[in-house]
């Protein structure tokens, strides 16, 4: 069960209506990874989604979600446990990321990145990634929740924020608020809004038309300050 927008208990579950994806047990469904296996791990694995969102930088948002399922199989287990990884040797621990194929394009940093995560979850949580948002009462002290884990700054907070809300139905009073843009009904800004490879195009020409627009900008600006150095020209 899980809290709507107005605070209220209820039963709806996000994303049953996605492009032909894998349902969990409890009868989300999810079509993020673009891979069966490794939707249904992030259906039903409050870690191995926070997992994903961790791994979600510089890398094609696909891998990075495939990832968790990737970790778990090199594990061998069908989940991941947090306390499992807290402990793990750090070196073995990165070799399961570095072994081909590579987990990530920066797999040793991310390795350790997925530790740390996994210590606080042990040390906050008693390893219970879902309780990070278990008890949230409002979508500010969630958002804090997550600002506050390693690894996750404010935009990757936000926009985990709006993937619990929009896929998961983890939506405490004020949760479309405080993810900011990416909670955004009908937003296609991020993995959030995600639900098959139709969406998952749209977001992906989102993000480059935002690249794009900043690298242009940063241009701009170069250009005005290397006009503003030179100063007024002699007529």
């Amino acid at each position: 069960m899980t809290k709507s927008d107005n605070g209220r208990d209820s039963t709806s579950k996000v994303g049953s209506t996605s492009e032909d994806g894998s349902t969990s047990e409890d009868g989300l469904t999810l079509r993020i990874a673009q891979q069966p296996e490794a939707d249904e791990l992030l259906a039903r694995s409050p870690l191995a989604a926070l997992v994903g969102m961790l791994l979600d930088q510089q890398v094609p948002m696909e891998w990075a979600f495939t990832g968790p399922y990737t970790l778990a199989e090199r594990m061998g287990s069908d989940d991941l446990d947090a306390g499992k990884i807290a402990a793990y040797d750090p070196d073995a621990f990165t070799s399961l990321f570095t072994t081909k194929p590579a987990l990530h394009r920066y797999p040793g940093s991310m390795a350790q990145r997925v530790q740390q995560l996994c210590q606080y979850l042990v040390a906050e949580y008693e390893g219970d990634a879902s309780a990070v948002w278990r008890d949230a009462g409002t979508g500010e002290e969630l958002l804090r929740r997550l600002n506050a884990l390693p690894g996750f700054g404010t935009q990757k907070a936000q926009i985990f924020l709006a993937l619990l809300g929009k896929q998961f139905g983890v939506r405490p009073t004020g949760w479309r608020t405080a993810a900011g843009a990416y909670g955004e009904d009908g937003s296609r800004r991020s993995v959030a809004d995600i639900t098959g490879p139709e969406s998952l195009a749209e977001v992906r020409a989102y993000k480059q038309e935002a690249k794009a627009a900043a690298k242009a900008a940063k241009a701009a600006k170069k250009a005005t300050t290397a006009k503003a150095a030179k100063g007024p020209s002699e007529g």
